[in-house]
């Protein structure tokens, strides 16, 4: 199983990132780290060229933090999905029947307790678990919530990225060239 017939979800940071991969053969991309005066173009710029933005709401610069940003989000901007860690801003999503992705930092014992509760609550489409680098942390999240799970997060090489498959991920979202052109054509 993949993330919509997708094992790699390339991570763009920058604009040159972001141009190059509108050529690329990927459908879904990530955005991270973006300006709200930049979603509009970006998003427009990414339907143009038949791709579909996952954009991460906590990484916007200049739209506070909230569910009334993910609202505008979604029906202004309207993104194919949002990455959040906040609860709020996943509800919204779903409720606007946009594509929602809980990011998990899983720290420790007490942070992966805390991610189940939390998780109940959402019922995200997807769950993003941060480190992605411990396939039998994303086994034990699968079998605990059936949700299907993205690694995000210190995933450095082909190497890592195929731990991650082999404890179940669906698919891994990175902003490494290197493991985006080894899965472009896979």
């Amino acid at each position: 199983m993949d993330f919509l017939h997708q094992k790699v979800l390339p991570a763009v940071r920058q604009m040159k990132d972001f141009e190059a991969l509108l050529k690329s053969r990927f459908e879904y991309l990530v955005l991270l780290d973006s300006h709200v005066g930049q979603l509009k173009h970006i998003v427009q710029m990414s339907k143009k060229h038949h791709k579909k933005m996952l954009v991460h709401v906590d990484l916007i610069n200049g739209l506070r933090n909230d569910e009334y940003a993910t609202e505008f989000l979604c029906q202004e901007i309207r993104p194919a999905g949002v990455i959040s860690t906040r609860k709020s801003a996943v509800l919204t999503a779903k409720k606007n029947k946009v594509l929602a992705i809980q990011r998990l930092f899983l720290l420790d014992t007490t942070a992966l307790e805390t991610s189940y509760r939390l998780l109940e609550q959402t019922q995200p489409d997807y769950i993003e678990v941060l480190p992605g680098i411990m396939p039998h942390i994303i086994a034990e999240v699968y079998e605990r919530v059936k949700i299907p799970v993205l690694a995000g997060g210190l995933i450095r090489t082909v190497e890592d990225a195929e731990c991650a498959f082999s404890g179940g991920a669906v698919a891994v979202t990175t902003s490494r060239k290197e493991i985006w052109h080894h899965y472009e054509n896979k």
